[in-house]
């Protein structure tokens, strides 16, 4: 099984579209009612907003692909709107990583957050802050144990009409 990280472009969106909508939909299913999640990734993961940020320069998305089949996406950017503390040191924003599920457990996370670290250390970050759903356990034992840690900052994150609340985890370089 080879594993190659690539950029993603506007003509992936489709693809992109395709793997956001499923990797949302299995991680969070059962969490809100099924119109909130529908309504959710219809609003966030359709393929005109995708094609907008793949197409800014700034906001970087890449595919994880094995033996040349996308089997997972991240993206990430220096954004301080969500959590404006950050603004006082030179952040990085991991705003999303997701693995389709046939995929889990190949070391294909481990790669992309390798590869996200590395970008940080070659562009001088100095820290790399995230959002984390406070009731997945899975993901926040993931970047703990990558040096993530809970900042004690949350913020709301809800699916519709579904409240729900994310912690904020940072990393400094």
């Amino acid at each position: 099984m080879q594993i190659t990280i690539r950029r993603i472009n506007t003509d992936d969106v489709p693809v992109l579209a395709r793997i956001a909508r499923e990797t949302f939909y299995d991680t969070f299913t059962g969490t809100c009612t099924e119109a909130d999640m529908q309504e959710f990734l219809d609003q966030y993961f359709n393929e005109q907003k995708l094609g907008d940020e793949v197409s800014n320069p700034d906001n970087l998305y890449f595919f994880a692909e094995v033996d040349g089949t996308p089997a997972a996406y991240l993206q990430f950017m220096e954004d301080y709107s969500g959590f404006p503390l950050m603004r006082k040191w030179k952040a990085l924003e991991l705003k999303r990583i997701y693995v389709l599920k046939e995929f889990h457990g190949r070391g294909i996370a481990q790669q992309l957050m390798d590869f996200i670290l590395g970008h940080a250390h070659e562009n001088k970050y100095e820290v790399v802050w995230l959002g984390v759903w406070e009731h997945n356990l899975r993901a926040q034992k993931f970047y703990e144990k990558y040096g993530f840690v809970n900042s004690g900052y949350t913020h709301d994150f809800p699916i519709g009409n579904t409240p729900q609340t994310d912690n904020w985890f940072w990393k400094f370089l």
